[in-house]
């Protein structure tokens, strides 16, 4: 069994603080998720036995890699970003193996750098033996620079087996302590110190809010560094009524504290953590936490708990203090990686991926060490392994587990009062703006529902989705509002010739309250979503329906042929198929296809050039619950498109009026004072 875990070696150790711990499986993990972890050849006579998180036994005669997503160190990251200049490796294990050391270039080009034999048949070149449980311990360590990583690159270890080996603990370990850090105004301070207050606001999960809590305690090393758990509790479903949450009341005792407020979704949360841990309107310390780093974590996710120290040591190390972001794994494929990082598009300002990043990457199927490519996934996203190994610079990251340094809170201040979408893009543009970047750290990671399994681009988030991004452009964008406008106008035709009425609907609403201006943010938080939905109401494109079958059969669209529905259309079909689609669209609507659908599609099939063929069709939503049924409607898509049409002219004839509106109310929308009018009311 595994020793108990050391913060640091001794002080005659070529390793000082520990950055990365090297993590075996949970018991009982399928080959996939293993995948994260070890890369096992199938020579091997078995799997390797864990007995904990950080220890296993692995038989004779056996090859191990730790070239894998969680257990590689992500080299090129702390060269950039940190004051370190080495990282040793440090191994505890029993038996005789032999060690390894290989790097990665930008290319995924693998370099041996070095190796030696650990155990009896080197015991003088491994370092004096140590005993753990009576067992004879031999203990190697190797420092390896990070000069050569400039744009990118990993370091890892292969183990080949003599005998029967026990690793009782592996580690990476920086050679120096934690440095001082200079701050954005020039001054220099003590690197914090390894302390964390966490986050989690939590809506209607209270399973996943316990669950979180009880990961959170799972780990003692976490436990350890944690100084409060902070958690708004925004539902009428409380965790508090939840199996094991005593257990977990009980463990954090008064290191937890849950506040109820009403629904303020995720901006209310996340501000509600920042306010409480910065001590409300006036700092005071007697309500206040001291951590050096906020940790936001979502409710709804599964943690490897190691990630929390692996960003506390990131801030800690860092030059200067720095937002480090969480890495997003896919919860319902879990060796799926979401995405590497994402960047603001300048040419109409939203969200997309950084420079070569390729979304759903499969570590199972595609691991580190793949350097082939692979043409596209089924999301029709490049499949090419050979740019997990360069350097991903970003300019935010989502904040289903972002770390904030204490003091970037204090000099830029709280999250805009958005309630969901684009808080956090726009808190890291502030951030990086005030001297404060930010990192999305491989190996740093949770998992978290991916966003194809959702409809938040059609439904009630489609207004969140809007007025936040034109409100965030007022505020960041150094540009003109032509190309946002390009990008609504396009949006808002697909919407209408897929029949997507109430998502035209409550976008001209988006447009409108952004239109409002800023003065009545705070007072319209807690009522847009529910203004927002009774909206829907009224499009039977938001209704959803148990099934397709509780509808009479679909009769067919004519002159499509079943082959044709959905898919992906190249250039030239694109333009016959529009006219098509444009030519129905003028005619009026044939209303029996709204008693008797014409097809019944499943969400990768509802497509612009299959919907705007037909008068009426189910389609499902998106994690398969059941149907809405859409239903042509010439003249309201008509009175629609005027409406919208209007407001985008009018977003770009007032856009630069409203950046000095927006930009005038910034510091209060940004204060605690701000919010105490919304927390302590």
């Amino acid at each position: 069994m595994a020793s108990k875990p050391e913060t640091s070696a001794k002080p005659s150790s070529l390793a000082v603080e520990r950055l990365q711990r090297i993590l075996l499986p949970k018991l009982g993990e399928p080959r996939d998720v293993r995948s994260l972890y070890l890369v096992e050849p199938d020579t091997n006579a078995g799997r390797v036995q864990a007995h904990s998180r950080t220890s296993a036994t692995i038989p004779a005669g056996d090859e191990v890699s730790f070239e894998t997503y969680f257990n590689a160190f992500p080299a090129s990251y702390w060269r950039r970003w940190t004051n370190l200049d080495n990282v040793v490796l440090r191994l505890e294990l029993s038996g005789t193996a032999r060690v390894d050391i290989y790097r990665s270039k930008i290319d995924g080009a693998r370099i041996a750098v070095t190796g030696q034999v650990v155990g009896s048949l080197s015991d003088a070149a491994a370092g004096a033996a140590a005993k753990i449980d009576g067992k004879k311990v031999n203990v190697c360590e190797i420092p390896v620079s990070l000069a050569q990583f400039e744009d990118g690159g990993w370091i890892w270890f292969d183990l080949t087996c003599e005998t029967d080996v026990e690793i009782h603990s592996a580690a990476w370990y920086s050679d120096i302590a934690a440095p001082e850090q200079t701050h954005p105004d020039g001054s220099v301070h003590p690197a914090p110190a390894g302390r964390v207050t966490i986050g989690i606001p939590t809506f209607n999960r209270p399973t996943d809010a316990v669950a979180a809590l009880e990961a959170l305690s799972s780990d003692p090393e976490v436990d350890g560094i944690i100084d409060a758990v902070l958690m708004p509790d925004q539902g009428t479903k409380h965790p508090a009524d939840e199996p094991g949450f005593d257990a977990v009341t009980k463990h954090f005792g008064e290191r937890l504290r849950i506040f109820p407020q009403g629904n303020l979704g995720g901006s209310g949360g996340y501000s509600r953590i920042m306010y409480e841990a910065l001590g409300g309107p006036e700092s005071d310390p007697e309500r206040a936490t001291d951590s050096p780093f906020i940790l936001y974590m979502d409710d709804d996710i599964a943690i490897e708990p190691d990630s929390i120290l692996r960003a506390v040591a990131v801030g800690r190390f860092a030059k200067s203090p720095m937002l480090v972001g969480g890495q997003m794994l896919n919860l319902q494929e879990r060796s799926h990686l979401h995405s590497m990082g994402e960047v603001i598009g300048r040419h109409d300002f939203m969200w997309t991926s950084a420079p070569h990043v390729h979304y759903d990457h499969d570590f199972y199927t595609h691991p580190l060490r793949d350097r082939g490519e692979h043409g596209t996934n089924a999301s029709g996203e490049v499949v090419d392994s050979k740019d997990l190994h360069r350097r991903i610079d970003v300019e935010f990251n989502g904040w289903w587990m972002c770390l904030i340094p204490r003091v970037a809170a204090e000099t830029i201040g709280q999250p805009l009062p958005l309630f969901i979408k684009w808080d956090d893009a726009e808190y890291g543009l502030r951030a990086g703006k005030a001297g404060f970047p930010t990192a999305t750290w491989p190996g740093v990671a949770i998992w978290h529902m991916a966003w194809s399994d959702k409809d938040d681009a059609i439904d009630w988030q489609a207004y969140f989705h809007l007025r936040n991004r034109l409100i965030v452009a007022a505020l960041q964008h150094d540009g003109g509002p032509a190309g946002i406008v390009k990008s609504m106008r396009k949006a808002t035709f697909k919407h209408l010739l897929c029949l997507e009425y109430s998502t035209v609907a409550i976008q001209n609403e988006a447009m409108k309250d952004f239109l409002a201006g800023p003065e009545r943010l705070f007072d319209i938080l807690e009522t847009s979503l529910p203004r927002i939905n009774a909206m829907r109401k009224q499009f039977p494109d938001a209704v959803v329906l148990p099934s397709a079958g509780d509808l009479p059969r679909a009769s067919g669209i004519p002159g499509v042929p079943t082959k044709d529905i959905g898919g992906r259309l190249g250039k030239v079909k694109k333009v016959a198929w529009l006219a098509k689609g444009l030519l129905h669209s003028l005619r009026p609507a044939d209303e029996k296809h709204h008693e008797t659908p014409q097809a019944n599609l499943a969400p990768i099939e509802a497509r612009w050039f299959s919907l705007s063929r037909v008068d009426g069709a189910t389609v499902s939503t998106a994690d398969g619950r059941g149907v809405v049924y859409r239903q042509r409607d010439r003249d309201k898509a008509e009175e629609l498109l005027r409406q919208s049409w209007a407001l985008q002219r009018e977003v770009a004839e007032r856009f630069e009026e409203l950046q000095g509106r927006y930009r005038a109310a910034y510091e209060h929308l940004t204060s605690r004072k701000g919010w105490a009018d919304v927390f302590e009311n």
